[in-house]
């Protein structure tokens, strides 16, 4: 993702995160967990994933998100 300005909507932010290739495909991509903090907030994020079905993970200080709604399997 480009450096975005400080001042994006929340609505902004997400519509430009879903409009990357791999989400568009049904993907995989990751975000810092403070850039979610800073433009949109972590509770309407995890709100729009549950609306969408994608499953997120969360892991040294990244969101995962898994852009589809396949079943997650943890191997290791």
């Amino acid at each position: 993702m480009t450096d975005l300005p400080r001042s994006l909507s929340p609505e902004a932010w997400l519509r430009h995160l879903f409009s990357s290739q791999a989400a568009l495909e049904g993907g995989v991509i990751r975000r810092k967990v403070r850039d979610v903090d800073r433009f949109v907030g972590r509770e309407a994020f995890l709100a729009e994933m549950r609306r969408r079905g994608y499953a997120v993970v969360e892991n040294a200080g990244q969101f995962v998100i898994f852009c589809n709604r396949e079943p997650l399997r943890r191997l290791a």
